[in-house]
């Protein structure tokens, strides 16, 4: 394939001339007689070089540098001057073009610029696929976990991750939607583009509007320059779009002619502007039943959904609990540059027990405090207390066979159980028990009345 040369140059002999000597070199040239046409053909093509005159009517030279460098840092600008504008020349590099020749220019020397040029985008092509195949081989490692339930959740990324279909991550928060929505990216031949994230719910709709599609100059009061949005800034590589649930109608709309065009009306603007980004979107609800109460727009939901992957909670895979203890273990310890810490067996126990509403999320937040406030080992002592009643309960241990005890005898073990594990902070333990501290008071009243009688 034939390397990609863009000319841009105001006067139409000199593009002339430069089209044929760079095609009976063998390479495919594109011109531009003004640096805003070629923007047009640049944001088009996979160019390996950019030649271009520094002065011309309109937009400059260096301006035309400025954008094209904002678009793609690795993009190769070689910066065509005359000898009395070599100081231009030097700024240009400066503001990171490739090299400069001087006009008028030996045919023999610009040929040779131009090579070499061609050979350093062909090396940061390389490096980018490099790059790319480097995060294939790891893009799973911070998705940790030997369960089955997991294991299909990899086979379905690897299945996935080079289409273009639409995804769709489903999953409780704290369960790694964000981390698979990059596995998919890094595994992708989308990988040595940008991948951006959005939490749709964290924005107001007037300001997640912009956000996502961009602004012009003026739109409304602070916006002082044009944005290009966070779909236009992912050209070329993964939009993650998540709690999607929580963008309001009005806004469903424009997103669902967004996806379906592949192209966005940045806000004050009646211009529609194309672009080419991967969409992965994630919410922590049932979007179906979301449809069903009219809360999301079926539309959307069917154009979004394409491909469904559902992340179990963490209870869901409790024997990936020990993985995920000692890998945030061992993390923890290499941000705190300190050593590693052993776990104990109660510890891993009560653990592997507890319901972990917050998910992965939590677990990590959980062993954090451990780490930090245990000594050699990660005890029993450094878990909160809603963690440690999993190792300290069990009413089958203490109970005859045969026996079983009432409700209330159960309510009294279970209060009893939470105000030892909190360290009889009663605060502490109606907190866990989700009961107001006047009811807590009450039963344990009520407990001291029984026993006395």
């Amino acid at each position: 394939m034939k390397p990609k040369v863009l000319v841009v140059e105001d006067e139409e002999l000199m593009r002339t001339i430069l089209r044929q000597l760079l095609e009976a070199e063998g390479y495919q040239v594109f011109t531009a007689d003004s640096a805003e046409n070629a923007l047009e053909i640049f944001s088009g093509e996979d160019l390996a070089v950019t030649l271009t005159d520094i002065k011309m009517a309109g937009m400059d030279g260096l301006q035309l540098l400025d954008q094209i460098k904002t678009s793609d840092d690795e993009a190769i600008v070689i910066i065509m001057t005359a000898y009395s504008s070599v100081d231009s020349a030097i700024a240009a590099l400066r503001k990171g073009a490739y090299d400069y020749v001087t006009k008028p220019f030996v045919n023999e020397d610009l040929l040779q610029t131009v090579g070499r040029a061609v050979q350093t985008k062909k090396l940061f092509s390389e490096n980018r696929l490099l790059r790319r195949e480097l995060n294939k081989h790891y893009s799973f490692s911070e998705i940790i976990g030997k369960s089955e339930a997991l294991a299909k959740v990899f086979r379905l990324i690897e299945k996935v991750a080079d289409t273009n279909a639409g995804i769709l991550i489903q999953g409780e928060s704290g369960t790694g939607k964000e981390l698979v929505a990059r596995a998919i990216h890094f595994r992708s031949q989308r990988a040595g583009k940008p991948f951006l994230a959005i939490n749709c719910g964290a924005l107001p709709e007037s300001l997640l509007e912009s956000e996502l599609f961009g602004h012009t100059k003026g739109a409304f009061t602070g916006a002082v320059t044009d944005k290009k949005g966070f779909f236009r800034s992912a050209d070329g590589g993964t939009l993650f779009l998540d709690e999607i649930v929580e963008m309001q109608q009005p806004l469903q709309v424009k997103l669902l002619r967004a996806l379906q065009e592949h192209e966005v009306t940045p806000v004050g603007s009646s211009v529609a502007v194309k672009f080419d980004a991967r969409i992965i979107c994630a919410t922590n609800k049932n979007l179906e039943k979301e449809v069903a109460e009219n809360h999301f727009r079926e539309d959307l939901f069917y154009r979004l959904n394409v491909i469904e992957i559902n992340l179990p909670p963490l209870r869901g895979r409790r024997e990936d609990i020990p993985l995920l203890v000692k890998h945030f273990v061992a993390k923890i310890a290499r941000e705190q540059n300190a050593p590693e810490k052993a776990v104990s067996k109660e510890v891993f126990s009560a653990l592997v027990n507890y319901t972990w509403q917050g998910n992965v999320r939590e677990l990590q937040n959980v062993i954090e405090r451990a780490f930090i406030l245990s000594n050699e080992e990660i005890n029993l002592e450094s878990l909160p207390a809603k963690v440690k009643i999993n190792i300290q309960s069990g009413f089958e241990t203490r109970d005859g066979e045969g026996f079983r005890p009432t409700l209330e005898e159960m309510e009294r073990r279970y209060i009893l159980e939470i105000l030892a594990a909190a360290d009889d902070d009663k605060s502490e333990a109606a907190n866990i028990l989700g009961i107001d501290l006047s009811t807590l008071y009450r039963k344990l009243k009520r407990y001291e009345d029984i026993s006395g009688s």
